[in-house]
């Protein structure tokens, strides 16, 4: 890959302004001075990027894939409305390269949550015809008991919606504390089905997304992964 676009896919400016850092002398890739833009580099091998002395995160090449550990009231958008966007969690200059979040998490619910510039990968992810599994932790307001996870297994039908939607499995880990799997992504969908049956949601953690998990992150934290 020439340097030079390696440089532009960091989202570190335009051909211009990356064609400067060189002139300037300021691209020190693995503590080596990189100066000519058609030199040609393996992405796989960088493991150390310095521009003008910063350090930066070197960013996977041609596709990145982020897990993310969402906080509440963050919002899954570019531009957000009531709350700050999830992807000003990320630094400068990753936050502004082009990708979209794998579905969406309302504002006020916590857990993984992933980004990519991959939209095969994100079309294979949320394409209801491939139902990869989503498992949340539900908080109740009411107590429930075994019925409730019957109801949602056999299906519920949402406001607005003219068949029954149903959950992958549920179960009660407490009387307040449900163990939801779905595969499909409707708008809303766990607070729009636990109300059809009769109960509230208090709180929401999507704590797996098909394998992927953020057990190993703390709120706030990211890290790229690779997909298998």
């Amino acid at each position: 890959m020439q340097l030079i676009k390696y440089l532009q896919a960091q989202g570190l400016g335009s051909r211009k302004q990356c064609l400067n850092l060189l002139k300037d002398e300021c691209v020190v890739i693995n503590d080596v001075l990189y100066t000519q833009p058609n030199t040609d580099i393996d992405p796989k091998h960088i493991t150390r990027l310095q521009i003008d002395d910063v350090d930066f995160i070197p960013i996977p090449v041609p596709y990145f894939y982020i897990r993310l550990h969402k906080p509440a009231d963050y919002e899954t958008s570019h531009k957000p409305q009531y709350y700050p966007s999830v992807f000003s969690l990320l630094p400068e200059p990753l936050r502004h390269l082009d990708m979209q979040a794998v579905g969406r998490l309302d504002a006020d619910t916590t857990g993984v949550l992933i980004l990519t510039n991959d939209g095969q990968f994100n079309h294979r992810c949320t394409s209801p015809k491939h139902k990869l599994p989503k498992l949340y932790h539900v908080s109740l307001k009411h107590a429930a008991e075994e019925n409730l996870c019957a109801t949602l297994k056999q299906g519920v039908l949402l406001h607005d919606e003219n068949e029954l939607v149903q959950a992958d499995d549920a179960q009660l880990a407490d009387p307040h504390t449900l163990l939801l799997t779905i595969s499909s992504g409707k708008y809303h969908q766990v607070k729009r089905m636990i109300a059809a049956a009769g109960n509230r949601v208090t709180a929401l953690h999507r704590s797996a997304f098909g394998t992927w998990t953020v057990d190993d992150l703390e709120l706030g934290q990211w890290q790229f992964f690779e997909p298998k």
